[in-house]
Protein backbone atom coordinates (compact mmCIF):
# COMPACT_ATOMS: atom_id res chain seq x y z
CA UNK A 1 0.00 0.00 0.00
CA UNK A 2 2.77 2.40 0.92
CA UNK A 3 4.46 1.68 -2.41
CA UNK A 4 1.29 2.66 -4.25
CA UNK A 5 0.98 5.88 -2.22
CA UNK A 6 4.63 6.72 -2.98
CA UNK A 7 3.97 6.28 -6.69
CA UNK A 8 0.79 8.36 -6.59
CA UNK A 9 2.40 11.29 -4.80
CA UNK A 10 5.52 11.51 -6.97
CA UNK A 11 5.62 15.11 -8.11
CA UNK A 12 6.25 15.86 -11.74
CA UNK A 13 4.50 19.21 -12.20
CA UNK A 14 6.41 22.49 -12.13
CA UNK A 15 5.12 26.05 -11.74
CA UNK A 16 4.56 28.02 -14.93
CA UNK A 17 6.60 31.09 -14.00
CA UNK A 18 5.82 33.59 -16.76
CA UNK A 19 6.53 37.32 -16.52
CA UNK A 20 3.68 39.49 -15.19
CA UNK A 21 3.48 43.23 -15.76
CA UNK A 22 1.17 45.34 -13.58
CA UNK A 23 0.11 48.95 -14.00
CA UNK A 24 0.35 50.75 -10.65
CA UNK A 25 -3.12 52.24 -11.19
CA UNK A 26 -5.04 49.02 -11.74
CA UNK A 27 -7.02 47.09 -9.15
CA UNK A 28 -4.95 43.90 -9.57
CA UNK A 29 -1.90 45.80 -8.30
CA UNK A 30 -3.73 46.72 -5.10
CA UNK A 31 -4.61 43.05 -4.56
CA UNK A 32 -0.99 42.00 -5.09
CA UNK A 33 0.34 44.61 -2.67
CA UNK A 34 -2.29 43.72 -0.07
CA UNK A 35 -1.46 40.01 -0.33
CA UNK A 36 2.23 40.75 0.20
CA UNK A 37 1.73 43.34 2.95
CA UNK A 38 2.32 40.93 5.85
CA UNK A 39 5.64 39.28 6.71
CA UNK A 40 3.99 35.83 6.69
CA UNK A 41 2.47 36.38 3.26
CA UNK A 42 5.85 37.37 1.81
CA UNK A 43 7.64 34.47 3.53
CA UNK A 44 5.07 32.04 2.17
CA UNK A 45 5.41 33.49 -1.34
CA UNK A 46 9.23 33.31 -1.20
CA UNK A 47 9.31 29.70 -0.04
CA UNK A 48 7.22 28.59 -3.01
CA UNK A 49 9.95 29.84 -5.34
CA UNK A 50 12.41 27.56 -3.57
CA UNK A 51 10.07 24.58 -3.82
CA UNK A 52 6.31 24.19 -4.40
CA UNK A 53 4.46 22.64 -1.48
CA UNK A 54 1.21 21.67 0.20
CA UNK A 55 -0.24 23.87 2.97
CA UNK A 56 1.18 21.58 5.66
CA UNK A 57 4.66 21.67 4.08
CA UNK A 58 4.47 25.45 3.74
CA UNK A 59 3.41 25.76 7.40
CA UNK A 60 6.42 23.72 8.48
CA UNK A 61 8.83 25.78 6.37
CA UNK A 62 7.41 29.12 7.56
CA UNK A 63 6.99 28.00 11.18
CA UNK A 64 3.30 28.87 11.31
CA UNK A 65 -0.06 27.10 11.56
CA UNK A 66 -1.80 25.38 8.67
CA UNK A 67 -4.84 27.59 9.32
CA UNK A 68 -2.68 30.71 8.89
CA UNK A 69 -1.22 29.27 5.68
CA UNK A 70 -4.72 28.65 4.27
CA UNK A 71 -5.58 32.30 4.95
CA UNK A 72 -2.53 33.63 3.12
CA UNK A 73 -2.80 31.05 0.32
CA UNK A 74 -6.34 32.29 -0.35
CA UNK A 75 -5.12 35.91 -0.52
CA UNK A 76 -2.18 35.04 -2.76
CA UNK A 77 -4.37 32.97 -5.08
CA UNK A 78 -6.96 35.73 -5.39
CA UNK A 79 -4.15 38.16 -6.25
CA UNK A 80 -2.89 35.78 -8.95
CA UNK A 81 0.49 35.30 -7.27
CA UNK A 82 0.29 31.55 -6.70
CA UNK A 83 -1.68 28.73 -8.27
CA UNK A 84 -2.38 25.03 -7.75
CA UNK A 85 0.07 23.06 -9.88
CA UNK A 86 -0.59 19.50 -8.77
CA UNK A 87 -2.58 17.20 -6.48
CA UNK A 88 -0.88 14.59 -4.27
CA UNK A 89 -2.12 12.16 -1.62
CA UNK A 90 -1.05 11.71 1.98
CA UNK A 91 -0.23 8.35 3.52
CA UNK A 92 -3.84 8.22 4.73
CA UNK A 93 -5.10 8.82 1.21
CA UNK A 94 -6.16 12.44 1.75
CA UNK A 95 -6.03 14.68 -1.30
CA UNK A 96 -3.64 17.64 -0.96
CA UNK A 97 -3.07 20.55 -3.31
CA UNK A 98 0.48 21.58 -4.20
CA UNK A 99 0.95 25.32 -4.79
CA UNK A 100 3.61 27.13 -6.77
CA UNK A 101 4.29 30.69 -8.01
CA UNK A 102 2.11 31.83 -10.90
CA UNK A 103 4.49 34.45 -12.28
CA UNK A 104 8.13 35.45 -12.19
CA UNK A 105 9.20 38.21 -12.48
CA UNK A 106 6.52 40.67 -11.38
CA UNK A 107 7.10 44.15 -12.81
CA UNK A 108 5.22 47.32 -11.84
CA UNK A 109 4.97 50.10 -14.43
CA UNK A 110 3.70 53.63 -13.93
CA UNK A 111 2.87 54.29 -17.58
CA UNK A 112 0.00 52.10 -18.79
CA UNK A 113 1.07 52.60 -22.42
CA UNK A 114 4.36 50.83 -21.71
CA UNK A 115 2.72 47.71 -20.29
CA UNK A 116 2.07 45.76 -23.55
CA UNK A 117 5.55 46.48 -24.88
CA UNK A 118 7.21 45.57 -21.59
CA UNK A 119 5.18 42.36 -21.35
CA UNK A 120 6.28 41.36 -24.87
CA UNK A 121 9.89 42.29 -24.13
CA UNK A 122 10.02 40.20 -20.95
CA UNK A 123 8.40 37.25 -22.69
CA UNK A 124 10.88 37.54 -25.57
CA UNK A 125 13.83 37.71 -23.17
CA UNK A 126 12.72 34.62 -21.23
CA UNK A 127 12.02 32.69 -24.44
CA UNK A 128 15.32 33.81 -25.96
CA UNK A 129 17.35 32.73 -22.94
CA UNK A 130 15.59 29.37 -22.96
CA UNK A 131 16.40 28.81 -26.64
CA UNK A 132 19.98 29.95 -26.10
CA UNK A 133 20.32 27.51 -23.21
CA UNK A 134 19.05 24.63 -25.36
CA UNK A 135 21.39 25.64 -28.19
CA UNK A 136 24.31 25.71 -25.73
CA UNK A 137 23.50 22.18 -24.55
CA UNK A 138 23.41 21.03 -28.17
CA UNK A 139 26.79 22.71 -28.86
CA UNK A 140 28.27 21.03 -25.77
CA UNK A 141 26.95 17.62 -26.80
CA UNK A 142 28.11 18.00 -30.42
CA UNK A 143 31.56 19.31 -29.50
CA UNK A 144 32.16 16.43 -27.07
CA UNK A 145 31.15 13.84 -29.68
CA UNK A 146 33.27 15.39 -32.43
CA UNK A 147 36.36 15.90 -30.29
CA UNK A 148 36.24 12.71 -28.22
CA UNK A 149 39.09 10.94 -30.11
CA UNK A 150 41.37 13.97 -29.82
CA UNK A 151 40.37 14.40 -26.21
CA UNK A 152 41.15 10.78 -25.37
CA UNK A 153 44.57 11.03 -26.98
CA UNK A 154 45.40 14.20 -25.06
CA UNK A 155 44.19 12.85 -21.74
CA UNK A 156 45.61 9.35 -22.20
CA UNK A 157 48.28 7.88 -19.92
CA UNK A 158 51.70 9.43 -20.24
CA UNK A 159 54.73 7.29 -21.04
CA UNK A 160 58.43 8.00 -20.60
CA UNK A 161 58.90 7.85 -24.38
CA UNK A 162 55.97 10.12 -25.21
CA UNK A 163 56.72 12.99 -27.56
CA UNK A 164 56.32 16.62 -26.58
CA UNK A 165 52.70 17.68 -26.18
CA UNK A 166 50.87 18.80 -29.28
CA UNK A 167 49.79 22.46 -29.17
CA UNK A 168 46.49 21.44 -30.74
CA UNK A 169 46.04 18.86 -28.01
CA UNK A 170 46.70 21.49 -25.37
CA UNK A 171 43.95 23.59 -26.94
CA UNK A 172 41.53 20.64 -26.78
CA UNK A 173 42.44 20.09 -23.13
CA UNK A 174 41.95 23.79 -22.38
CA UNK A 175 38.56 23.93 -24.09
CA UNK A 176 37.13 20.76 -22.55
CA UNK A 177 38.73 20.74 -19.11
CA UNK A 178 38.84 24.46 -18.29
CA UNK A 179 36.19 26.09 -20.47
CA UNK A 180 33.15 24.06 -21.55
CA UNK A 181 32.18 24.63 -25.22
CA UNK A 182 28.50 25.04 -24.36
CA UNK A 183 29.30 27.65 -21.71
CA UNK A 184 31.62 29.51 -24.08
CA UNK A 185 28.87 29.52 -26.72
CA UNK A 186 26.28 30.80 -24.22
CA UNK A 187 28.53 33.58 -22.88
CA UNK A 188 29.67 34.54 -26.38
CA UNK A 189 26.10 34.85 -27.64
CA UNK A 190 25.10 36.92 -24.61
CA UNK A 191 28.07 39.23 -25.18
CA UNK A 192 27.21 39.70 -28.87
CA UNK A 193 23.54 40.38 -28.05
CA UNK A 194 24.48 42.86 -25.32
CA UNK A 195 26.77 44.74 -27.70
CA UNK A 196 24.08 44.75 -30.39
CA UNK A 197 21.50 46.21 -27.96
CA UNK A 198 24.03 48.80 -26.73
CA UNK A 199 24.87 49.91 -30.30
CA UNK A 200 21.18 50.01 -31.29
CA UNK A 201 20.32 52.31 -28.36
CA UNK A 202 23.11 54.81 -29.08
Amino acid sequence: MSGLIDQIQQRTAAPDETPRVLDVDERATDEVLDALASDTGRALFRTLFDQPGTPSEIAERCDTSVQNVHYHVTNLREAGLIEPIETVYSEKGNEMTVYGPASDPIVFVGDGDLRPRLQRSLTDVVAGLGLLGLASLFVQWGAERLASPARDSVLGPASPTAASPDPGGSLVWLVFEVFEPGLLFFCGCLTVLSLAVYVARR
